[in-house]
């Protein structure tokens, strides 16, 4: 039986990068814990900025870079960066260490793979039929560039009585080959039937390797 590798894992070091820079043997634990609450407290109070990851630097044990890739920057920001600067001061109060917060727009959500699936989740969760909302999300991808695009939904849908999976793929998906550029993200849409399961992959062309 095939057994299913992670495309980000996979691919690390070649056309994806990792979402943490920094090691240390000592305190490995710690700081891998904290960077998972670092994502957590920013991710849930920016619910609506469409951010698709945080990757996290540490230059030394005192200081932490986050790097928030967002498709509504502007929320993050604020006026003036006032919302910016707050959310540092939170963050240095929490963990007791000294912060710095940059924020990259994403140009084109409609082929991050992550935000493409956190939409789905969330329209789900309004009631919109998944089918609609998976085919308007690959015509989307597909004409912003991608490649191609495959989308599956699992779980008890549209209300059945017994849960099932169901895939749509548009375009080209090669996922054994190392060079291909694969955007990967998942979400998970809470129903009054129980949870539906969303993954996406994005393929975007190949690397120059």
């Amino acid at each position: 039986m095939g057994q299913k590798v992670h495309p980000r894992g996979f691919r690390l070091g070649i056309t994806a990068d990792w979402q943490a820079t920094w090691f240390n043997e000592k305190n490995y634990k710690e700081y891998l814990l904290e960077d998972e609450e670092i994502r957590k407290v920013i991710k849930n109070k920016y619910a609506q900025a469409g951010i698709s990851e945080i990757v996290i630097e540490r230059p030394d044990s005192e200081r932490v870079i986050a790097i928030i890739k967002s498709a509504r920057p502007g929320i993050i920001i604020g006026k003036k960066g006032a919302e910016i600067t707050e959310l540092r001061q939170n963050l240095e109060k929490r963990f007791n260490r000294r912060f710095i917060v940059n924020v990259e727009e994403i140009k084109n959500p409609e082929v991050d793979a992550q935000l493409v699936a956190e939409n789905i989740a969330s329209r789900i969760e309004k009631r919109a039929s998944y089918k609609v909302v998976m085919k308007k999300a690959i015509f989307n991808a597909m004409k912003k560039g991608a490649k191609g695009i495959k989308i599956m939904v699992s779980g008890r849908l549209a209300g059945a009585e017994i849960a099932r999976t169901e895939w749509y793929l548009k375009g080209r998906l090669p996922l054994q080959t190392i060079k291909s550029i694969i955007d990967y993200g998942t979400a998970r849409a809470e129903t009054k039937y129980g949870t539906i399961g969303i993954k996406v992959w994005i393929y975007k062309g190949d690397a120059d390797i």
